[in-house]
């Protein structure tokens, strides 16, 4: 079908087509005047912008993400949300709402659920543009029930957030219960391991014990290396005190009595030698000048061996102390050296207890704050604005309805034409004909009526010329 051909249909059933507009507005008037009037009324709700939780103070990462408001949006339309509605306001125990729910289901399913669905159906939830505010709109018959259901659902699902967030809290609690239970039945252990260890070591405080005997084997070293240095330079003295007659032995030739004899035998020796030459060996003076010398010098041999051997005993001494000392810093070391061990063992305890603590430290910690969040009642959803009784009705809207009937009426009758058209076909071009297949043979104008009357009267003469000719 051209344009043209469908102008030409419309031209020539526009009475069909105004007489379907005009019943189609009239219906839709009609429709408008007979409809009851609603009311609408809008609850305003803010979520917390700070994200964070108003209990613990932690940042909540759940509403930077971009499906945060429409999932809130899902959760006020939602069906628990809806039957605490019911429940708050006793929507389901009138006898009028059972006896409607009967005629509706006749009895199939729960009236809780039936009322619910209904309110559903009425509730509109729109998030504000570029802002956390939620509206909670709800169209009802009576304002201050629509105000009512309104700043319902917005008592509603602040319960439903707090029950949200608090749910997983509590079983989280009862978990972390569980862990640190555990976690402190293995502290307990690891310090009573620790405890056990130090009393079989006997230690009463392992850095303080360690730090004495530390010293302790410092001092021995020192005492040792003193005694071996002792013992080596008193052999060194042994040896030349043994050697020689002592002659080279510096503790003999230093030594006053041995010296006073020296002294002495050369003086008696100076006299013996001066009296030999003066005297013979039978002379009294002789021979008491030769005791003398022999006195002298058998004593100075004496005090040599006496001498030589205390030397060698003082010796001996610094040996023994030496061999001591030695054997004493053997023994320090192997204490230490225990002490040492030990201490790794006590060391290794000593972590394992504080790898426990820090382990039931973190646990208690968060049980502590999942305990506070479990007992929270707190909600991150404040009202901004609750909805009031509204004055005026939103709907029915009657320019509204007015302007879809004007549509839905030239739709209806352009469609009604051109059903007509088709069920009773006629021709209203040479289009038409060709294609039926028909031959043109020509084509009349259509002369508007105006020009009909205006040649009417020259036709009409120059007819009777003709004929009286």
């Amino acid at each position: 079908m051209t344009p043209a051909q469908f102008l030409l249909i419309l031209r020539a059933r526009y009475r069909i087509a105004l007489l379907l507009l005009l019943l189609t507005v009239a219906a839709a008037l009609v429709a408008t005047l007979l409809s009851p009037k609603t009311y609408k009324a809008t609850t305003a709700l803010v979520l917390n912008y700070k994200g964070s939780d108003p209990v613990t103070g932690q940042a909540m990462a759940s509403q930077l993400l971009p499906g945060y408001m429409a999932t809130q949006i899902e959760i006020v339309g939602s069906m628990s949300v809806a039957l605490k509605v019911v429940d708050a306001l006793r929507l389901a125990e009138g006898a009028l709402v059972k006896q409607r729910f009967l005629d509706a289901t006749d009895g199939a399913g729960n009236v809780r659920d039936w009322v619910a669905a209904g309110l559903l159906s009425k509730l509109d939830v729109v998030p504000a543009r570029e802002s956390s505010v939620l509206q909670i709109s709800y169209t009802g018959r009576e304002p201050r029930m629509a105000a009512q259901v309104a700043n319902a659902f917005a008592s509603a699902y602040q319960q439903t957030s707090v029950q949200l967030k608090v749910e997983p809290s509590q079983r989280t609690s009862v978990y972390f219960n569980e862990q640190v239970k555990l976690l402190r039945n293995k502290l307990e252990v690891a310090q009573q391991r620790l405890s056990k260890y130090q009393q079989d070591n006997d230690i009463v405080s392992t850095d303080k014990s360690l730090d004495v005997e530390s010293v302790r084997l410092n001092e021995l070293s020192s005492q040792a290396v003193v005694a071996q240095g002792q013992a080596m330079e008193a052999s060194a003295r042994q040896r030349q005190a043994q050697g020689s007659g002592g002659a080279q032995s510096p503790d003999v030739a230093n030594n006053p009595l041995i010296q006073n004899l020296k002294l002495g035998l050369g003086n008696a020796e100076s006299k013996f030698a001066d009296v030999a030459q003066r005297l013979g060996t039978s002379h009294p003076l002789y021979q008491s000048a030769k005791a003398e010398v022999d006195q002298l010098r058998s004593e100075l041999k004496r005090q040599l061996r006496v001498t030589s051997n205390a030397v060698s005993a003082n010796a001996a001494i610094l040996q023994q102390r030496r061999g001591e000392a030695a054997a004493a810093l053997q023994g320090q070391k192997n204490k230490v050296l225990q002490l040492n061990r030990t201490r790794d063992e006590l060391n290794v305890l000593g972590r394992e207890v504080d790898s426990a603590q820090r382990a039931y430290d973190t646990v208690a910690q968060r049980l502590t704050l999942t305990n506070i969040e479990a007992q929270a009642n707190q909600s991150d959803v404040a009202v901004l604005t609750a909805a009031l009784a509204p004055l005026k009705p939103s709907g029915p809207k009657v320019l509204l309805n007015l302007a879809i009937g004007v549509i839905a009426g030239t739709l209806l009758g352009l469609g009604g034409a051109i059903m007509l058209e088709l069920f009773d076909r006629r021709v209203r071009s040479a289009h038409d004909l060709d294609i039926a297949g028909l031959a043109v043979l020509g084509t009349i104008k259509r002369v508007p009526a105006a020009h009909r009357l205006a040649r009417w009267p020259d036709f009409g003469r120059s007819a009777a010329n003709r004929i009286a000719g």
